[in-house]
């Protein structure tokens, strides 16, 4: 996180100067005259989530603030690199963002800052250090609480959710990137990551009943004049809300997709879910078009990582007790 901070020097305009551009972009047609949003895109930023505690109410950054934090950055990120192996240096990490000098992602509430929780949603944070105490069902996407079973581990680990496709998108390490396909009725949102395939009926109003339940909800889709307009619900409650809290159980997630220019894609979602924030969360994250194809990502964590892991913990176990007679 304090490297994503420094790394905001990178950035160089304004967010106001991104909506100008909006206003005066004419986005290509589909041959249905709907705004052409197809391709790949990807959704990298060096801009944290959250708004770091010293910017205070302070919503962008002045020239002289990113060239003071440049000379940060940079020796930031030559520690990091001399490490060692470690899990991941930055050859392995996407640090987009350029042309965006704000402060958080998160543009409402306005304090940049995720509301205050409900007492007593669930909470598990995760990461590649140590596991983390707690019980099942585990919704951190990365991480685990034991090695048990697999039902121990994270959703990534285990193939089902990626840690950075959601829904909604939420900027990583790597892979960041998503392709969308159109047709007249139906907008396909396809992530990178475990290669996940959101079919999305358009202007279509029947939703599934509340007793279907999926790890990415249920999807539909409608025009709000040149954006188009995803509403998500249905999430089953293996998933976490957003961030590290809650369930996705009652969650109603808003994504709206407007193309701003030849190689930009606006992305801007909602969530809203009373269960576990006490206020809405919203979050606004450029995409830039890539010229390239989207290749399979194959999930190797469950296939070959998740046997090592469980045998590793049942070989440590063995010694243990061998090692106690």
């Amino acid at each position: 996180m304090k490297t994503r901070v420094l790394a905001l020097a990178t950035a160089t305009l304004f967010a106001a100067g991104i909506a100008q551009a909006q206003d005066d972009y004419s986005a290509p047609r589909t041959q249905w005259d709907q705004p052409d949003l197809q391709g790949v895109w990807n959704f990298s930023s060096v801009i944290p989530l959250e708004r770091p505690a010293f910017f205070g109410d302070k919503q962008f950054l002045t020239d002289e603030e990113i060239a003071a934090l440049a000379a940060q950055t940079e020796a930031g990120l030559e520690a990091i690199n001399n490490i060692g192996v470690g899990g991941y240096n930055t050859f392995w990490t996407e640090m987009g963002g350029d042309g965006d000098n704000r402060t958080s992602l998160i543009t409402y509430p306005e304090n940049g800052r995720l509301p205050e929780t409900q007492e007593g949603v669930p909470v598990q944070v995760g990461g590649l250090g140590p596991d983390e105490p707690g019980d099942r069902p585990v919704r951190m996407v990365v991480g685990g609480i034991a090695k048990d079973g697999p039902e121990d581990r994270g959703l990534s680990e285990r193939c089902i959710v990626g840690f950075n496709s959601g829904p909604p998108f939420t900027p990583n390490l790597y892979n960041n990137n998503v392709q969308i396909f159109q047709n007249k009725n139906t907008a396909v949102i396809m992530t990178e990551m475990i290669h996940d395939a959101r079919i999305v009926p358009i202007e279509s109003s029947e939703n599934l009943t509340d007793d279907i339940r999926l790890w990415t909800g249920d999807s539909r889709g409608y025009w709000d004049g040149d954006t188009l307009v995803v509403e998500t619900r249905n999430f089953n409650r293996f998933t976490q809300s957003f961030g590290v809290y809650g369930t996705a159980e009652e969650k109603l997630l808003t994504e709206r997709f407007t193309r701003t220019g030849d190689y930009e894609v606006q992305y801007e979602f909602t969530v809203d879910d009373p269960a576990t924030f006490k206020d809405k969360v919203t979050v606004m994250i450029p995409m830039s078009k890539v010229d390239g194809q989207l290749y399979e990502y194959a999930c190797h964590e469950g296939n070959y990582g998740m046997i090592n892991i469980l045998r590793g913990e049942r070989m440590t176990e063995q010694r243990e007790a061998e090692n106690s007679q």
